[in-house]
């Protein structure tokens, strides 16, 4: 199958993380992002306040020794929620899949939420396909498309 692992978030890793966020396609289909996906200081901020939180788990994923995104799963309005980033060259290739997968074995919270834009097949089929069901719909302001976006919310319950 895949060689893919997870490993802890590296400091080193962020201006690869950083270089994913800048692509305009991958920044579209994810929709919710930062507002400025070109600001590294932002993006630094963001990302070492979830670096020094004990209770996000965050892992990079690394396939054939190179990063290609990651998985985080936090608290979100009192629920814990997962979501991931994969390089868009790796579309496609079932690494989101295999890493969430790996990635639920780390995370025994049950439930456990997700969310993805409803024009995002490649992110609903990577959650169906690791147990997820759709329960709920909302919408919300997404920065990469300025504008509000309708999504489906999932959950892993067991």
């Amino acid at each position: 199958m895949h060689q893919v692992s997870l490993r802890d978030i590296q400091q080193e890793d962020l201006p690869i993380f950083f270089e994913h966020q800048k692509d305009p396609v991958s920044s579209h289909m994810a929709a919710f992002t930062s507002k400025d996906p070109t600001d590294w200081g932002l993006f630094s901020n963001h990302w070492n306040r979830i670096l020094t939180d004990n209770n996000i788990i965050k892992k990079s994923i690394i396939h054939e020794n190179q990063i290609v995104g990651h998985v985080i799963s936090f608290e979100m309005f009192g629920d814990r929620e997962v979501t991931y980033w994969i390089n868009r060259e790796d579309w496609g290739k079932g690494i989101a899949t295999v890493a969430l997968k790996q990635f639920l074995n780390l995370d025994p919270t049950r439930p456990l939420y997700a969310r993805a834009a409803k024009d995002n097949i490649g992110s609903r089929r990577v959650l169906e396909k690791c147990g997820f069901t759709i329960i709920d719909e909302d919408s919300g302001f997404a920065n990469a498309r300025d504008m509000e976006v309708e999504e489906f919310v999932f959950m892993l319950s067991d």
